[in-house]
Parts: structure tokens; sequence; C-alpha cells
């Protein structure tokens, strides 16, 4: 390939990088207005509220809608290094700063051998798929050190390990990054790094502030939310005379009413039975590639996301940085579920904030829209899993252990009667 042509391979992605993210922060910042609820109103109000609290020293106690770990009080707070502007604009331009680093490490990584710029280009069409709500949310933020996390881990165990527990304590969903470590000495320095980094800035913030684990509290509390895959339940039910209703609790709209918490209990006994299906592949995993960290810890987030009782917008954009760190390697068998996040993920755009009052209200146009999201997430889930199973599992067949992903050896020639020609070095 000519310099020029290796060039280009990295340009274009920028090129519409920018295109679209220059349209993303004109609807951030109100220049277009797109239809639908000001998803921008988190930002300007509810995080704003939060850092004048945190500001006092303290975390919010007194609001439950404050359900996330000590560290993210660093996001909140962030604005503040921009100080020359309003706290929602400054939090715009960190939030697709972020953007720009995720993109700058996928690309940065996609030049060694044996990966590709695939995983640039997920990444550069996943983010305006879901709209303003990808800036408008602190989860770029998290999805940028989940990025640096898996692509450092490749080489850097320790650091992995540190910059999961770093994530885990802004969002605690990056601590799956740890589910796929390499057996041995990598997953020793990985886990341990991770297992101090946690304590020390647990200690750090518990100290500095009162209130760093109270969101555990409020977590425990929600319930069914409305776009949750539990949530097709009632939306059903409501076509039949269910007589429940849809109301803000713990900060987001949940279902509320007969059999919720049942459905919600059920929720989490899926979650139960996705980690103990994670539990096993650990113990049974023997093949390990480049990429199987990577692609471990997007099953392992997409099992996760698929099955709670709260699947926000902004969860989406999780599973486009780690399906995009998927395919920056070419050994990665994760393109078909990638694929399906990529168009789940503009599902959800028409779904929040484009269509959210139909599917607030139950009907035709809501229903429908909540069961091919949750449907693609589910087949991306399953597909996911069963690649990572397949690829990494080793099934005996013919006597000799082998992974199930891979072709079977050839095991000679076979005669035209129909017997083996079994060569002369076989066992």
């Amino acid at each position: 390939m000519t310099s020029a042509g290796g060039s280009g391979r990295f340009l274009a992605p920028v090129a519409v990088w920018s295109l679209t993210r220059a349209v993303l922060m004109l609807c951030v910042l109100k220049v277009i207005i797109l239809p639908g609820p000001d998803v921008t109103s988190d930002v300007s109000v509810i995080y704003h509220g939060w850092s004048e609290v945190l500001k006092t020293g303290t975390y919010p106690l007194g609001d439950v809608t404050w359900q996330y770990p000590p560290v993210a009080a660093l996001a909140i707070l962030s604005p503040a290094l921009l100080p020359f502007l309003d706290y929602a604009p400054a939090f715009f331009v960190l939030a697709c700063l972020c953007d720009a680093l995720v993109l700058g490490l996928l690309l940065y990584a996609g030049r060694r051998a044996g990966r590709r710029t695939a995983g640039g280009w997920v990444w550069v069409a996943g983010v305006p798929l879901l709209g303003t709500t990808a800036y408008a949310r602190y989860d770029v933020m998290v999805t940028a050190v989940a990025v640096a996390a898996l692509l450092a881990g490749v080489r850097h165990p320790r650091v992995l390990g540190a910059l999961a527990a770093f994530g885990a304590l802004l969002k605690v969903w990056p601590v799956l990054l740890l589910a796929g470590t390499v057996r041995g000495e990598p997953t020793r320095r990985s886990w341990t790094a991770a297992a101090v980094t946690a304590a020390g800035l647990l200690a750090v913030c518990a100290a500095a502030m009162p209130g760093a684990l109270a969101f555990l509290g409020f977590q425990r509390d929600r319930g069914t939310e409305v776009e949750s895959l539990g949530a097709l339940v009632f939306h059903v039910a409501r076509q039949f005379g269910w007589q429940g209703r849809v109301e803000l609790n713990y900060g987001s709209l949940e279902f509320l009413g007969p059999h919720v918490p049942l459905v919600s209990t059920l929720a989490l006994g899926l979650s139960a039975v996705a980690f103990g299906w994670l539990v096993v592949w650990r113990l049974l995993a023997r093949g390990s590639g480049v990429s199987t960290t990577a692609d471990a810890a997007f099953t392992a987030v997409l099992l996760f996301t698929t099955t709670s009782r709260v699947i926000s917008p902004q969860y989406m954009l999780w599973l486009v940085g780690l399906a995009a760190v998927c395919l920056v390697f070419r050994s990665s068998r994760m393109g078909l579920p990638a694929g399906l996040v990529l168009v789940a993920t503009g599902v959800t755009q028409l779904e929040f904030p484009l269509g959210f009052g139909h599917v607030v209200s139950s009907d035709a146009q809501g229903v429908t829209l909540m069961f091919v999201r949750n449907g693609l997430l589910v087949a991306a889930a399953l597909v996911a899993a069963r690649r990572l199973w397949t690829g990494t599992v080793p099934a005996r067949r013919g006597g000799r252990l082998r992974l199930t992903g891979q072709p079977a050896a050839p095991a000679g020639k076979v005669s035209r009667d129909g017997t083996a020609d079994t060569p002369a070095s076989a066992p």
C-alpha cells in the first residue's frame, strides 16, 4: 500500500467524524432544534445542580437520582476545567473531546499488524446514530476509559486493571472488562491492579466527602424502566387493560402497578443467569487470541445491558465503544453482533428522543420500536455469546479436543470404497 493510500485510510474516518460531530454539537447547543424532549436538560439542570452540591464537599445524599459511584463526581465537576464557558457548553465540549480521543485510540491501534480501521468506522457511525444523547450524558467519558483500558491491556495487563477499576468507579459496568483477561499471569496482574486501584480510590472518596456509597441504596430500589426488556410485558399488557401506570421514579420513567415487582425480580434473575454463564465460560475457555479480552468484555456488557431492569439510551454508547474495539482486531468474531448493535443504536434514537411519547403511551409505534430495539439487543447478545463460546471452549470430537469454532483437522484421505486412508503418523 502506498503512503498516500495508507493516509487515506485514516483521513476518511477523521473527515466523516468532523462533519458528523459538528452537526451533533449544533444540535446539543440548540442551533439545530430536533423534535422530542430536550435531552440536554440533564446536563444544564441535573448535572449542574449536582456539581453545585459537590462543590460544598458532599455527595447529593438527599437526591435519589444520584445513582452513580463516587468517582462520577469527577465527570460532573469536569466543566470547571473550562471556566470561560457556562456549565452545559463546557460539558458538551469535553464530551466531544472524549469522543475524539476514542477515535484517535481506535485509529492508532488499527495501524498495527493484524489490525484494521473498521473499529474506527464503527465509532464514527455509532455515536451520531444515538443522536444528542451521546453528548448529553457522561457515558462518552466512561466509554473513553473503557476503550483505552482494552487497547492498552493487550500489552499492559496492569493498565487494563487500573483503568477498569477507575471506570467501574465512574459507572460500574467497566468492571466487566476483566471478564476475559488471559489466564495466568496477565489475569493476576490485571485483577490485582484493579483491586488495589479500586480500594485506593474508594478510600480517598470516602475520606474526602460523606455519602460515597449512597448510590448503592438508590440503585437497589429501581424498578422496570419503560425501555427495558421486561417492560415489553407491560407494553403489551396495557393493550389488554392492565391497570398500571408510567411515572417518574428514581430518575427514569418506570412502570408501576400489579406484577411489576415480579418482572423486576425476573430481570435480576436473568442477569444472574448471564453472570453464571460467564463464570462457566471462564472456567471452560482454553483458546485465547489477541481479541478474546475485548470480545468477552463486549459479550459480557451486552448480556448485562440486555437483561437489566433499565436500558437507558446512553447505554448503547457502551456497546458501540466495545464493538469498535473488537473490530480493531482482524481475529475478532464479533462482526455480526457489532452490526446488530449499530442498527439497535439507530432505532434507539427513533424511540428516544424522537418517539418517546409513543413509547410512554405504549401505542403501536412505541411498542413496535421497543420490540425491534430490544429484539436486536437480544439477538446480538445471543450471537456474541455463541461466537465467544465456540471460539474459545474446546469440544471433544473424534477423540481429540479442539475449539468448536475452528475447522477439524483432516483425518486422512477417503478411498473410493469409503474407508479412511489414515496417515501413518496418526496416533
